[in-house]
């Protein structure tokens, strides 16, 4: 039991034989329903991307702009929540990584659509662009409200609400397209009778039982926000007027990047549930870490008391941006909502998941508040010191987090962390 423990520690996935396979299939009601609850991503991404702009020309007051973003963050909160645990439970084990990574394909669609929408309203004369700007944010949520309405229940919530588990089996055969889905409607009473005895979820997930899920997930999310991905996504423009390229360039060079993750979030769809989780997020870390580094070295050798840097090092730093950007997005990037997304058992799920979004969120505040005056005191030495964290993340996915490919959602606390040496 020792060895097998330290096996599934060490990530090397010995114990997924144990695994039961489900019957059925990726049917085209799974992808539809999976489709519109991926447009909360669309909205979380148009919104970080335009409601800036939008509340300074709309808000006539501090009041109503505080007002206004607290209620974006109020709705922000409920989509980083509820989507990707949609998204995990109505995916075929097979094809969950695919299907959850969808969300941060949905993120960057709306990144991008606000960033284009937002580019060609800013040279509208009269400075009513901001007005289209916040009308089209309402198209994606129009979408989400009224097809929310014809969403189903996952399996995993009506059997833990509903002593009867044929609605459940119902929509377990309706999702898998096959009427043989007992193991599957087995393993979701099991995990019910468990559920029922939690009765109090934020109080018993501080329990030891659970405490390696919540450490994985919060520690994922930290690294997540902490290996420079708001050095390159978010204060972009800023970097690269630094360098003493124009303004109008370093906004053209964001929308590329969002581009660049658009193509490699869509990469990592593709691969997740082929190649695994942890070499995905190894790879990476790598790549991140060498790109800062390269990045670092550039900046702190060619840029000068002025801000500038040489014609070759702006090409260079360009490429390299755009490589660092795709090693996130096919990585730490899509990943990091999909791993606490299929870890938690159904009883302490819906917490531990809500957990892993306020750490998320919160990390990303912290980081939106201190980089800026990082970037004045560390100038080309924030490459070296996200570059650092890249190190350490890598390390520990290394170190600590079992495979979970292929898992069917329902077995994995049995199989994988009951088992946890962490």
């Amino acid at each position: 039991m020792e060895e097998a423990g330290m096996a599934v520690g060490m990530g090397t996935g010995n114990d997924q034989g144990a695994a039961r396979e489900y019957n059925g299939k990726l049917t085209s009601f799974v992808v539809l329903s999976c489709m519109m609850a991926a447009m909360g991503g669309v909205i979380y991404g148009y919104t970080i991307g335009s409601s800036g702009t939008a509340l300074s020309s709309v808000a006539i007051n501090v009041y109503m702009l505080i007002f206004g973003r607290v209620l974006l963050g109020v709705g922000v909160g409920f989509v980083t929540q509820s989507v990707p645990l949609y998204l995990s439970e109505m995916a075929p084990s097979k094809y969950r990584g695919a299907i959850t990574n969808g969300f941060q394909f949905s993120v960057h669609i709306g990144g991008l659509l606000a960033n284009l929408i937002n580019y060609g309203t800013e040279k509208i004369k009269g400075g009513w662009g901001w007005r289209i700007s916040l009308a089209m944010g309402a198209v994606p949520a129009s979408i989400l409200t009224l097809g929310a309405l014809f969403l189903p229940e996952t399996p995993n919530s009506l059997i833990q609400g509903n002593t009867d588990p044929q609605a459940a089996k119902s929509m377990l055969q309706r999702i898998r397209g096959t009427q043989d889905v007992q193991s599957e409607l087995d393993d979701l009473i099991k995990a019910r009778e468990m559920s029922k005895i939690v009765k109090h979820p934020f109080k018993k997930i501080v329990q030891k039982k659970y405490m390696s899920h919540v450490v994985m997930a919060t520690i994922i999310s930290f690294f997540r926000q902490v290996a420079g991905i708001k050095v390159i996504a978010f204060y972009a423009p800023v970097v690269f007027r630094t360098m003493g390229i124009g303004e109008s360039a370093s906004l053209m060079s964001a929308i590329g990047i969002g581009v660049v993750s658009i193509i490699s979030t869509f990469i990592s769809m593709l691969i997740v549930d082929k190649l695994g989780r942890r070499i995905l997020l190894m790879a990476g870390g790598i790549q991140m870490l060498v790109t800062q580094v390269m990045i670092g070295v550039v900046l702190a050798t060619q840029l000068g008391e002025q801000g500038g840097v040489n014609k070759e090092s702006a090409v260079l730093v360009f490429i390299l941006v755009y490589v660092y950007a795709a090693g996130f997005e096919w990585s730490w990037g899509p990943l990091g909502w999909l791993i606490p997304s299929e870890i938690f058992p159904l009883e302490i799920r819906s917490a531990g998941h809500s957990i892993n979004v306020a750490a998320s969120l919160l990390f990303a505040f912290v980081g939106a508040q201190t980089f800026l005056a990082m970037l004045c005191h560390f100038k080309a030495g924030i490459f070296f010191f996200s570059g650092g964290w890249a190190v350490l993340m890598t390390v520990f996915i290394y170190l600590f987090l079992p495979e979970t490919k292929n898992v069917p959602i329902e077995q994995m606390d049995r199989i994988l962390w009951r088992e946890h040496w962490l």
